[in-house]
């Protein structure tokens, strides 16, 4: 299952944020590696992503809101 996952994914290393942005320092990687991939939404149940909304124009959504927005499609 996981070698063809691979074959869908797309690997990458996305540079810093120039400045911090979330409260959680290490959050920060998922922002630069979302911005850098230029991602559709985050999907995280984390409380710090989730306080932010957005970033650079991605969504940033819990697993409900994402269930909802792919079956409202």
């Amino acid at each position: 299952m996981l070698s063809g996952l691979r074959q869908l994914a797309e690997m990458f290393d996305p540079p810093p944020l120039p400045a911090p942005v979330g409260r959680d320092p290490d959050d920060d990687a998922v922002l630069a590696l979302a911005a850098a991939s230029r991602a559709d939404l985050v999907v995280s149940g984390d409380a710090d992503l989730l306080i932010l909304g957005s970033y650079a124009g991605i969504s940033i959504i819990d697993a409900a809101a994402a269930v909802a927005c792919v079956g409202g499609q």
